[in-house]
């Protein structure tokens, strides 16, 4: 917005739609102040002005996505904590909370507004196990055996096969969706009062989508042959105690996996499973 002496303020309001008592502020702290009328315009943070830099701001982000990525995510709590290191070890000036030694929730839900990149999420649970196998010296690894094996036996995608188990509960955690009244305050669905057990699925499939039929492992000593009504066409079941697969059971799915890919010298199979099973 550009103003000049010989104006009326007021018939700039009207022009402009712009409160006369801004335009008024804006003027006088051109002349006071000894500012070009653009600078004298522009908007100043007041009392939300930002207690770092954006540079500063942004290394706080790489810093919290470094975090995450290496599956230490920071809290809401850690990061204002964070923030008020930031502001002392850097000398800044900052009205955070010094007894409790954190930023305010004023600031953190500024920081988040400035920064959509970030959002609050659920963590899944992931083993230090999994976490430790997975990182870039094993996945290079792992990218280039494959990439060999794919070049040395010119392995077609119908022959490359990945397996893996779930695990499925006898019992729902999370009732299904219904439909109900708009506007009702608690909607309630009947529950089972048992725990449920633990049923393992085994399942491969290959690189065209075709399924081996499903391997289950139930938790208990003697068989049953009702537990697969209405299960999948052709599957097949195990029986352990705990309800994982162990080696034994593994054996008796890998003996059914070599009947049903047919592999032959000139027709090689892959098989792709995780590390649990090496």
């Amino acid at each position: 917005m550009f103003w000049r002496e010989e104006w009326d303020i007021k018939k700039a309001s009207q022009i402009y739609e712009v409160p006369q008592s801004t335009l008024e502020d804006r003027v006088k702290k051109a002349k006071t102040e000894s500012l070009e009328p653009e600078e004298a315009a522009r908007k100043s943070s007041g009392r939300n002005k930002t207690v770092f830099s954006e540079a500063q701001e942004a290394e706080l982000v790489t810093h919290i996505v470094a975090m995450e990525e290496r599956f230490f995510g920071l809290t809401l709590t850690d990061i204002r904590e964070l923030a008020f290191q930031l502001a002392e070890l850097n000398n800044l000036s900052h009205s955070f909370n010094k007894e409790k030694k954190k930023a305010g929730k004023d600031w953190l839900y500024g920081f988040l507004v400035r920064h959509p990149e970030l959002s609050l999420r659920n963590p899944e649970k992931t083993s230090l196990a999994r976490a430790k196998g997975f990182n870039r010296t094993v996945v290079q690894s792992f990218c280039d055996l494959l990439e060999s094996i794919y070049t040395k036996y010119e392995i077609l995608p119908t022959h490359i096969y990945n397996v893996d188990e779930t695990g499925i509960s006898t019992v729902p955690n999370k009732p299904s969706r219904v439909i109900a009244l708009r506007g009702k305050k608690q909607v309630g669905a009947l529950s089972s009062g048992e725990r449920g057990a633990l049923v393992t699925a085994e399942i491969c499939m290959n690189a065209v989508g075709n399924f081996m039929p499903t391997m289950f492992v139930f938790p208990r000593k003697r068989e049953n042959p009702m537990l697969l009504d209405d299960g999948p066409p052709g599957s097949f079941a195990v029986y352990h105690e705990s309800g994982w697969i162990q080696k034994e059971t593994f054996v008796i799915w890998f003996k059914r996996f070599i009947e049903f890919a047919r592999s032959t010298a000139e027709k090689p199979v892959l098989l792709i499973l995780p590390g649990v099973y090496i």
